[in-house]
Parts: C-alpha cells; sequence; structure tokens
C-alpha cells in the first residue's frame, strides 16, 4: 500500500485500538494507531452484599472491574455486544446486552426491573460520557455509580500530526476524544480529513470546525455501534 493511502488513524484507548485497528486492516484499510485517550485503573472499594446487577457502558469499564473483583456470579447489564462479549471472556454468564447507547441500556433494566432483587452498580469512568443512573433512579430503582477506571487526555504523536494531510479519516469513539481532537484541530488544522463519530453526541465538539476549515466533514454512524461506524468509511 502506497504511503499515506486509504490511512485511518484510530483514537480510542488501547486495548480497544488494537481490536479497531484489526477491523480496518481486514477491510483494507491502513490503520494508525494513536490514542487521544490512556485508560488508568482505579482503585475503590467494592460492597455488592446487596447488589443483583451490574451495568457496564464499555469495554473499560468491565475489564476494570473485573481486575478488582472475583466475583462473576451477578446478572450483567451491557451497553452492546462488545461489552457483553468482554463481560462474557471475563466470565460472567448471565448477560443482556442493549445493542446501543445509554439510553437503550436504561430502558433495557427498566424493562427487566421487575426480575431484580436488589440493587444495581453502574462500574463506569471516573467522568462518564453518559448518565445512566438519573433515568433509573427517577423510575424508582436502586442505583449506584462507582468509577472504577479514568481517561486521560493523551496528546497525538509529531508523527501523527505531520500526516493529517495524508489521512483519509480519522475515528472517534467518544466525546472527551473528540474534544481532545478539536483542541488540537485549532493548532494543527486538517481540511481534507473527515471525521467518523460514534454517534451524534460524539460529533457535537467538532462542528465549529468544518465551517472553520479545520476538518472536511463529520459524519456520525447511523447507530452507536463500531459495525455502523466503520460502514461510514464506504459511503
Amino acid at each position: 500500500m502506497a504511503d499515506g493511502a486509504r490511512r485511518i488513524w484510530v483514537t480510542r484507548a488501547s486495548p480497544g485500538a488494537e481490536a479497531t485497528a484489526a477491523r480496518l486492516a481486514a477491510m483494507g484499510f491502513e490503520p494508525l494507531i494513536d490514542p487521544l485517550l490512556e485508560v488508568r485503573d482505579l482503585s475503590p472499594a467494592i460492597d455488592l452484599g446487596d447488589v443483583a446487577a451490574l451495568a457496564f457502558t464499555s469495554v473499560n469499564g468491565v475489564a476494570a472491574f473485573a481486575r478488582l473483583h472475583g466475583d462473576r456470579t451477578r446478572r450483567v447489564f451491557a451497553v452492546g455486544d462488545r461489552t457483553a462479549r468482554a463481560a462474557r471472556e471475563a466470565g460472567f454468564t448471565e448477560i443482556a446486552s442493549a445493542d446501543g447507547d445509554v439510553e437503550a441500556l436504561a430502558a433495557l433494566i427498566l424493562g427487566q426491573a421487575e426480575q431484580l432483587d436488589g440493587a444495581i452498580l453502574h462500574p463506569s469512568a471516573l467522568e462518564p460520557a453518559g448518565d445512566l443512573v438519573s433515568p433509573l433512579v427517577a423510575a424508582g430503582l436502586s442505583v449506584r455509580r462507582l468509577a472504577v477506571y479514568e481517561a486521560v487526555d493523551r496528546a497525538p504523536s509529531p508523527e501523527t500530526l505531520s500526516a493529517l494531510d495524508g489521512l483519509e479519516a480519522v475515528l472517534l469513539h467518544s466525546p472527551r476524544a473528540a474534544r481532545t481532537l478539536a483542541g488540537w484541530l485549532t493548532r494543527h488544522p486538517a481540511p481534507g480529513l473527515r471525521a467518523l463519530c460514534l454517534s451524534g453526541a460524539v460529533a457535537e465538539p467538532l462542528g465549529t470546525l468544518v465551517q472553520a476549515g479545520r476538518l472536511k466533514a463529520v459524519t456520525s454512524a447511523s447507530h452507536p455501534t463500531e459495525t455502523a461506524l466503520l460502514d461510514r468509511l464506504t459511503l
């Protein structure tokens, strides 16, 4: 493949970045892995005494919780299939996937609330991208959020910044990564670069950059899954 041809910048944190890169390579693209976020585990005390179910909104949440606690008997609600698969690989057996976003996950939990005999624990990022707890509490459920990891901004490499003109697109999986990218593009415009975003919420921080000539286009996936995101590369 010629240098710079069909290159796609993968901005998500490891180890998810490597999984995305493998999918891109299988599609015939050349992935450039340079995360804009770095995930760091936290060390909170975990009490599952009154917990009937766990609600995960990310693979990172599953991984961090699994490293902190050995219990795998609780029921799991997962935001999407990748998160559900991560929970299964971690040893959980009773798993339901919302196959969507945080709102879809809240709806899934509410639809099965009568089956729950206890509280719901939401292991999450220190600064979660969406609010899962409020709609569940408003519906009368006992829910608490526990930060098990944090996402820290990470600067792109000088090599990535110098290669912006030769990249076909940048993939963004979170609003936090999009905000970080927006900051860098104010200093390093990329008028030929397409930003492909997992959802409208992810795309929001980038909207003004197109009008300012710092991005070529910003597009959201039709559904908040990575498959739908990668489908945008063929449009």
